[in-house]
């Protein structure tokens, strides 16, 4: 026996209608309200040239961080390049090393070309 499903006639689908956009609202205010009660003041420091060094200071650890993974995984993949006898691995792997190192000592670098 087959299931007769019912029409949908225009009252019903109206009314799915209306639920669907009070849903979407109370969603929305829900979510406006949430983003009000969490609004945190901001202060402004004493000296400003103080905040740029520390964001400067915290890229810089940022970039610092990026470089010695990238020297972390270019030295595994020179001892696997040496396990397997793999001459263009053990390429990259040099190359890996090398570029970790030039971006583990970026700050380093930037304070010797610029002299500051």
């Amino acid at each position: 026996m087959k299931k007769t499903q019912k029409p949908l006639n225009t009252l019903d689908r109206q009314r799915k209608i209306e639920r669907r956009a009070k849903r979407a609202y109370a969603l929305f205010a829900c979510l406006v309200l949430s983003m009000a009660v969490m609004i945190v003041p901001a202060f402004a420091a004493d000296d400003p040239l103080q905040i740029v060094e520390n964001l400067s200071d915290f890229i810089f650890s940022l970039i610092r961080a990026i470089g010695l993974i990238l020297l972390g995984f270019g030295i595994l993949q020179l001892g696997l390049s040496l396990k397997s006898h793999d001459p263009s691995q053990r390429a990259n792997g040099m190359l890996t090393i090398a570029g970790g190192i030039v971006i583990t000592f970026t700050k380093e670098i930037l304070t010797l070309i610029t002299g500051g």
